[in-house]
This record gives C-alpha cells, structure tokens and sequence, in this order.
C-alpha cells in the first residue's frame, strides 16, 4: 500500500517535472524589440532616394504648359514619353529632359488628318511606341521617331458584355507583342490582344465582394439580375507594368476600402481584395507576400482628423518595376511612393504632401530610369520630380543583385553595411539569414531568422538541423519512441486495475485512487460519470487538483511553446491563465446548476463541479505534450499540434456536456437545452458582474470626489 501511494504522488507531480524539464527551451531565448512607423517601415531609416531636381515646362523647353499628365514612361535609352492628357499629345524628352518632340496629329491609315484625343497611357519597345488614346477607344503605334504607323481598333468579341464601352488608359506589350490593355470601364479583367488588334482573352478578372446578404439575396434573383449585381460590384483596374520576368503588376483603387483594411489586419497571403497584384500571362496571382504587412501601401489606414493623419487605405494608381525585381507603387492620397522586394517586404517609403523639393502636391505616375534615377510625375506646374539614389539605397540594391547572383559573402557584406546605418532593417536581417542558410550556417541563420520573427525561413533552418541530429541518432529514435509507448501503456494498465480493485473494495477511496479515476471517466465517460456522483469515486480535493494540472497546462504553453509557435515570446502571466480558466469554469458550474435547479436537475452543486473538474483531464494530457512537441516541430507540423490541442478541448466540452446530463438524469434533448441555456446564463452573470464592478467604482470615485472637494473646501 505504501508503494502504491508512492507510485500516485509521483504521477501526480510527473507533468510539473515535464514542464520544468522542457521549459529552457524556450524560456531562454532572447528577443529584439523593433519599432515600426505608420507605414511598417522602420523608424529612423535613412533615405533611400533623395530629390534631386524638378522639372516644369520651361525647363523641358515647351511652349505650352503640360496640363493633366496622367503617365510617365522610360524606355532603356532613357527618353522620358509623358501621356500630356487635356493637350491631347504625347511629349517625349531626351535623358536630360529636354524637348525632342511631341505626337498629337498625324495623317492615318485610311489618309485621313487625324489627331490624340485625351490619352492617358504610353508604353515603348524597342522599336514603337504604343499610344492608349482613350477617349478615341483605340490604341495608336507611332516608330521611335513620332511617324504613325497604324490604329488597333477596339477589340470585338461575344465576350465583351452588351453596350460595354472600350476605354484604355494603359497598356504593356509583351516580348510577343501581345498586348494588355487596362480599360477603365471593362470589369471582366485585363484585355489581351496581338499587335494585329485580334481579341485573344480577358485575364485576371478581379474577385467579387459580394456580403452575406447580397449572396443571401442573389438566390432569389433571375440570371440577368445576378449578371446585374455582378457589373455594378466588380472594380476594374487603372495601371498596369511589366517586370523583368515578363510578370505584370496591376493597380486598382476602386476596391472597397473596408475590405482592403480588413485584409491588410490579417495579414493575408492571397491577393484577392489588395490593390495591387502580380499576373502571370494566364491572368494568374503570383505575387509573393512574405513581408511583415501585405504590400498595399499605408497600413495604418484608421487615422482621424483630430491627429493630422489621413483616413482610409492608399489609394494605388500607379506601379513600376525597378532594379533587381524591386517594385514600386505610389498612393494618391498621402502623396507617398513604397517600395518593396521580390518578397513582398517593404524596403523603404518617402514623399509628402507639400511645396518643398520633394514633396508632392498631386502625384500621378512613376517610373525607374537606368542611372539611379526615380521619375515621379505630378499634375502641378513642376511635373516632373527626380528623385537620386543614395548611397543607402546603392547599398541596399547591390546587397539584393549580390543574393539574386548567388554572392552570398558580398551580400552579408552589404546587408551588414545596411544594418550599420537602420539597425531595424528586417529585410537585412533575413538577407543575412537566407546567405548563411545557403553557405549550410543554419545556427547563425537561425538566430538572423529569429531577429526578423522570419517563421518560415527560421522553420528551414532548423529542418537541417533536426536533419542532422536524425542522422545521428537514428538508433536512438526508434528506442525512445518505443520506451514512451511502454511506458505509457504500463501506466494505463496500473490505473485499470486500481480502478477495478477499487469499485469492488468497498472500502473508502484514497486519493491516488480518485485520481486515478478520471482515465477510466475520459474513456468511459457513461459508467464513470454514474460512478462519479452516486458510488462517490472522486472528490472535491481531486477535482481541485485537476483544475490546478489544467491551469499549469495553459501556462506553461503560454511559456513553453517553441518558437514558431511565439516568435516574439509574448505571455499573459500565471495569474491571467489561472483567470482564463477558473472563470470559465466557475461560470459554468455556477450556471449551469442555477438553471438545472428551476427544471428539476438531480445534481447538487458539488455534483456540478467535480463532474466538469474532471472533464478538464483532456486539456493538459494533450496540451503538455504538444507544448514539448511544439518546441522540436518545423512549420508544417505545427498543423498536427493544433489539430490534437483542439481535440483535447473539444473532448473536454463532449465530457462536460455528457458529464452534466448523467449528474442531472436528462435525456440528450432535454440535456441540449439546458447547456444552451447555461451559455446564456453565463453571459448574463458576466453582465451583472460588470454592471455591479461599473456601478461600485462610480461610487467610490463619487465618494472620493466629494472627500477631496471637502478637504480643498476646509
């Protein structure tokens, strides 16, 4: 007997010593705070870009003002092609900005004087330029000397919907010379044609938001009303690029707000409701969105008036591809260009509202030029702004051609240059990472990782880690497997026959063995809860105990988690975690025995409460282990550590919910009810208690008022 009471206490204390074994693991590590700015990007960044000069009409050496410049464009000799809207021309400059020509009337195909009406957009090859004449509905190709050469039509197709109206306002024209025009009424997505004007297809048409109601109500409605809804809820998009790859970046701002910044918030890795996409030539997204926010420009889209910001989410009506897959948009609203990597990470953000060199009064196009130079162009009388590269920003560009060439030394040499001048640079941080990662320094990549809470790159280091440690212990493995199930089945064969021996005794339960009574309840929970309440197998003090077990549980997952599971090794605290799980449970017990008492339960409120004290066993049988499981997990196991945390919860809620209908004698029905009921319940006591904790801090904060106006008045 007194080995058996041994052999209870050290079960009872066995998951205290697992947690205390385990808990270095994560409790010694150490992490880096950052500051971010409004914009996500890092505070006290130095310049990537600065101005460099400005350009207006009388420099370029027109003779009329630009009026409404709506694009700007750079072919690789560097002339400067800007879409002069209400002068119905394109101007084009040389690389100094000076005046070379402008195209606005010429003699067409058909012998016919002929002129731009409003164009909007202009792209160039290396052998035409290519005119969105938007207000004429077609797409004019002039040589490199300004002579027409012929009109694209607008396209005709089934596909196009009854009375759709073809306005471009921007194009790109692929190594094929396909062309993809944005049109600024067409809702069905990019339109694709070949240089002969034949329609081939529409390409990444944007997702519909549609609410619950409006799925709710298009149920109910005809095919043409549907086709209806559809046409007024799609958004169309307003500029278009090309990358290096031959991928196409597109804009749009005529999403809804709402649903921008709901998914900016989540962090999302889909594109379906962002302002600005990369499609592959099937119309595919295929942008990366790795970065610590998705790239949608301003992420703190909640300002007010009251503080000086600017309400709502960027509005992105421009993109252009710069060096080493670097890629640029500008937001209208905040008068602001972001830059971000091939990743999705922001590399740095600048601009302003205002008249100073290098502020921007309405900005409406950008474009890269190849010396180092960014064209930003405003509507203003200076139109042109061009921003130089800094040594910062050359540093930070030659770091990304040194990681795309595979110079991984040069580029740890760079990234260490950039860290030396924004010590808060994530981006450099994970450049350091992924070029050790791929020199096979996954330690020193781990803790690179680590600084930049870069999970998935963290995840892969430590996968050639563990790797290894494998390779090594392969022998080992196997062995501690086997003894933990040995061990484990020993265990459950002990507690079987102790609870067999102690339902057939007779005599006065001790306490191992009322503890050792809830593995025959979590599996037999019809028997054991009948056993529970009316052959007295468990207690109050057991039931206290398990409680306890459960808090240390949640706590030492709050703790003990490994790191892909808490990057940044946040916890609540013992005290909050012991009140995340008394409240609830208390809660419960309290209202659920108040409810069943008015509708003829057979349970006391001891009853209540040892029954759901030990259908918390669940909890931390699961949740222990997986917490240790959790810390030696990659990225891709982390799905099987949820999955089994969730299954030890929901079998707790099947107990309590089984445990409370055998205590009261209810059917399931009846038993349904009452724990819908019991929620109910719940909630209401919690807003009593908070009405009463409301109105008593209002009095002793009246009353305290009153003491110290008498004591002023005296």
């Amino acid at each position: 007997m007194k080995f058996k009471k041994t052999a209870v206490a050290v079960f009872s204390v066995v998951i205290l010593v697992i947690m205390l074994a385990a808990m270095p693991v994560s409790a010694g590590r150490t992490y880096q705070t950052y500051t971010y700015s409004i914009s996500g990007q890092a505070l006290h960044s130095p310049d990537a870009y600065t101005p460099l000069m400005e350009i207006d009409s009388t420099y370029m050496g027109l003779s009329k003002n630009l009026d409404n410049p709506t694009d700007i464009f750079v072919d690789d000799k560097d002339n400067v092609y800007i879409s002069d809207t209400n002068n119905n021309r394109i101007v084009v400059l040389d690389r100094y900005f000076k005046y070379k020509f402008a195209i606005s009337e010429f003699i067409n195909d058909q012998g016919i004087p002929d002129k731009l009406n409003a164009p909007n957009g202009v792209f160039v090859t290396s052998d035409t330029i290519y005119i969105a004449d938007t207000n004429q509905n077609r797409i004019v190709t002039c040589d490199l000397e300004g002579n027409f050469l012929r009109v694209i039509a607008a396209p005709e197709d089934a596909l196009f919907d009854t009375g759709a109206v073809y306005k471009p306002v921007a194009l790109v024209v692929d190594s094929f010379n396909r062309l993809y025009i944005v049109s600024s009424t067409t809702y069905q997505g990019i339109i694709v044609m070949t240089s002969e004007g034949e329609f081939i297809s529409f390409i990444g048409a944007q997702k519909v938001a549609i609410s619950a109601w409006d799925k709710l109500w298009r149920k109910i409605m005809n095919s043409d009303q549907r086709a209806q809804t559809e046409l007024l809820i799609a958004s169309e998009f307003n500029n278009i690029d090309l990358n290096e790859k031959g991928l196409m970046f597109v804009t749009t701002s005529s999403i809804d707000s709402k649903k921008v910044a709901s998914e900016i918030k989540k962090k999302t890795k889909s594109g379906d409701y962002m302002p600005v996409k990369l499609l592959n030539k099937s119309g595919d997204e295929v942008m990366h969105r790795n970065g610590f926010w998705p790239p949608a420009g301003e992420i703190n889209n909640s300002g007010s008036s009251s503080d000086g910001s600017i309400n709502g989410v960027s509005k992105i009506i421009d993109v252009a591809s710069g060096p080493e897959f670097t890629w640029s948009i500008i937001d209208t609203l905040r008068q602001k260009v972001f830059t971000y990597d091939e990743e999705g990470n922001l590399l740095f953000a600048f601009g302003d509202s205002g008249s100073q060199l290098g502020n921007l009064v309405s900005i409406q196009s950008i474009d890269y030029m190849s010396d180092s130079k960014l064209l930003v162009l405003d509507k203003t009388n200076k139109n042109i702004t061009v921003f130089q590269r800094t040594e910062y920003g050359d540093i930070l560009i030659n770091a990304l051609t040194n990681q795309n060439s595979r110079q991984y030394d040069r580029a740890i040499d760079d990234w260490t240059e950039i860290l030396k001048r924004n010590s808060n640079f994530d981006v450099a941080y994970i450049g350091i990472a992924d070029a050790l990662y791929r020199n096979g320094e996954y330690r020193e990549a781990m803790e690179y990782y680590e600084a930049a809470y870069s999970k998935g790159g963290w995840s892969d280091s430590y996968k050639e880690i563990r790797k290894d440690w494998i390779s090594r212990y392969v022998l080992l493995i196997p062995l501690f497997v086997i003894i933990i199930i040995a061990a484990l089945v020993i265990f459950f064969k002990y507690a079987g026959k102790v609870n067999k021996r102690a339902e057939t005794s007779g005599k006065k339960r001790t306490f191992g063995e009322e503890l050792l009574f809830a593995f025959h309840l979590i599996f037999h929970p019809f028997d054991g809860f009948w056993d529970l309440k009316h052959e007295k197998r468990g207690s109050v003090r057991a039931s206290l105990v398990f409680v306890l077990i459960t808090i240390l549980a949640v706590f030492y997952q709050d703790i003990g988690s490994g790191y892909l599971v808490n990057p940044q090794g946040r916890y609540a605290g013992i005290l909050s975690d012991a009140l995340g799980v008394i409240v609830p449970h208390l809660l419960f017990v309290v209202a659920n025995w108040c409810l069943t008492t008015l509708f003829d339960g057979e349970g006391s409120f001891k009853d209540v409460f040892v029954a759901v004290s030990y259908s918390l066993v669940p909890i931390p049988m699961l949740m222990i282990p997986m917490t240790i499981f959790s810390n030696v997990a990659i990225s891709t196991e982390l799905q099987l550590v949820n999955f089994i945390n969730s299954v030890g919860m929901i079998w707790a809620f099947l107990l309590i919910f089984l445990g409370t209908m055998v205590t009261h004698d209810y059917s399931i029905g009846k038993n349904i009810i009452t724990t819908v009921g019991t929620i109910i319940a719940m909630a209401f006591i919690m807003f009593v208690a908070i009405l009463f904790t409301t109105l008593v801090g209002k009095m002793v904060s009246f009353i305290t008022n009153i003491i110290v106006e008498i004591n002023y008045r005296l």
